[in-house]
């Protein structure tokens, strides 16, 4: 009763059902074994760890502008090593309040 109390239940009643019928079913003798088919909260919090794609898109340039001394565009410039046009890059980089001489981090 109590993994089933702690688990969060994405899923909802549905979720439950589902669990409930495979444990039954593979389940021998008066209890029912849930094994591991539910998630633990340790999983929960490692998700939390993950940060957001714009968080990662933010890192991915800063260090694509540090490789190149902060040259944006050029053949030896971030944009190029990106693969996206000068402009485009800019335009991130505004939208995410990259700039040289801020802290970035």
């Amino acid at each position: 009763m109590e993994t089933l109390q702690d688990y969060n239940w994405p899923g909802n009643a549905r979720e439950l059902e589902n669990i409930m019928e495979r444990a039954v079913i593979v389940s021998q003798g008066k209890q029912l074994k849930l094994d591991d088919w539910l998630q633990k909260k340790d999983t929960e919090s490692a998700v939390s760890d993950i940060s957001t794609l714009e968080e990662n898109e933010r890192q991915h340039i800063i260090a694509a502008l540090e490789l190149t001394n902060w040259r944006v565009s050029g053949e030896k410039g971030a944009a190029k090593i990106l693969g996206i046009n000068d402009k485009t890059l800019y335009s991130r980089m505004q939208k995410l309040g990259i700039s040289k001489n801020q802290n970035n981090f």
